[in-house]
Protein backbone atom coordinates (compact mmCIF):
# COMPACT_ATOMS: atom_id res chain seq x y z
CA UNK A 1 0.00 0.00 0.00
CA UNK A 2 1.49 3.35 -0.98
CA UNK A 3 1.45 6.63 0.94
CA UNK A 4 -1.41 8.12 -1.12
CA UNK A 5 -3.62 5.11 -0.37
CA UNK A 6 -2.80 5.27 3.33
CA UNK A 7 -3.49 9.02 3.37
CA UNK A 8 -6.87 8.55 1.69
CA UNK A 9 -7.91 5.96 4.27
CA UNK A 10 -6.62 8.06 7.20
CA UNK A 11 -8.60 11.04 5.90
CA UNK A 12 -11.73 8.91 5.49
CA UNK A 13 -11.45 7.48 9.03
CA UNK A 14 -10.73 10.92 10.48
CA UNK A 15 -13.66 12.45 8.61
CA UNK A 16 -16.03 9.76 9.86
CA UNK A 17 -14.74 9.73 13.42
CA UNK A 18 -14.61 13.48 13.97
CA UNK A 19 -17.54 14.37 11.70
CA UNK A 20 -15.56 16.77 9.51
CA UNK A 21 -15.59 17.25 5.75
CA UNK A 22 -12.87 15.11 4.17
CA UNK A 23 -12.14 17.85 1.61
CA UNK A 24 -10.93 20.07 4.47
CA UNK A 25 -8.29 17.54 5.58
CA UNK A 26 -4.66 17.24 4.48
CA UNK A 27 -1.40 15.83 5.82
CA UNK A 28 -0.82 19.12 7.65
CA UNK A 29 -4.16 19.02 9.49
CA UNK A 30 -3.62 19.00 13.25
CA UNK A 31 -6.07 16.79 15.13
CA UNK A 32 -6.38 19.32 17.97
CA UNK A 33 -7.42 22.02 15.47
CA UNK A 34 -10.29 19.70 14.58
CA UNK A 35 -11.35 19.71 18.23
CA UNK A 36 -9.98 16.25 19.02
CA UNK A 37 -9.10 15.64 22.66
CA UNK A 38 -6.94 12.80 23.99
CA UNK A 39 -9.93 10.43 24.09
CA UNK A 40 -10.74 11.24 20.43
CA UNK A 41 -7.12 10.58 19.49
CA UNK A 42 -7.19 7.23 21.24
CA UNK A 43 -10.35 6.29 19.33
CA UNK A 44 -8.77 7.44 16.06
CA UNK A 45 -5.63 5.38 16.64
CA UNK A 46 -7.76 2.34 17.42
CA UNK A 47 -9.74 2.92 14.22
CA UNK A 48 -6.49 3.28 12.22
CA UNK A 49 -5.12 0.05 13.69
CA UNK A 50 -8.34 -1.79 12.79
CA UNK A 51 -8.49 -0.28 9.29
CA UNK A 52 -4.89 -1.18 8.47
CA UNK A 53 -4.66 -4.34 10.59
CA UNK A 54 -1.47 -2.97 12.16
CA UNK A 55 -0.31 -2.15 15.66
CA UNK A 56 1.58 1.03 16.45
CA UNK A 57 4.00 1.21 19.35
CA UNK A 58 3.79 3.79 22.14
CA UNK A 59 6.55 5.99 20.71
CA UNK A 60 4.70 6.23 17.40
CA UNK A 61 1.42 6.99 19.16
CA UNK A 62 2.95 9.79 21.21
CA UNK A 63 4.27 11.46 18.05
CA UNK A 64 0.90 11.64 16.27
CA UNK A 65 -0.42 15.20 16.17
CA UNK A 66 -1.27 15.59 12.49
CA UNK A 67 -2.77 13.45 9.75
CA UNK A 68 0.71 13.24 8.22
CA UNK A 69 2.08 11.90 11.51
CA UNK A 70 -0.60 9.21 11.49
CA UNK A 71 0.32 8.26 7.92
CA UNK A 72 4.02 8.04 8.90
CA UNK A 73 3.21 5.81 11.90
CA UNK A 74 1.01 3.53 9.81
CA UNK A 75 3.68 3.24 7.11
CA UNK A 76 6.18 2.13 9.76
CA UNK A 77 3.70 -0.33 11.27
CA UNK A 78 2.88 -2.03 7.98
Amino acid sequence: MNRAEILAKVIAVTSDSLDVDASELSEQTDFKQLGADSFDLLELVTAFEEEFEATMDDDQLAAITTIGDAVDAIEQAL
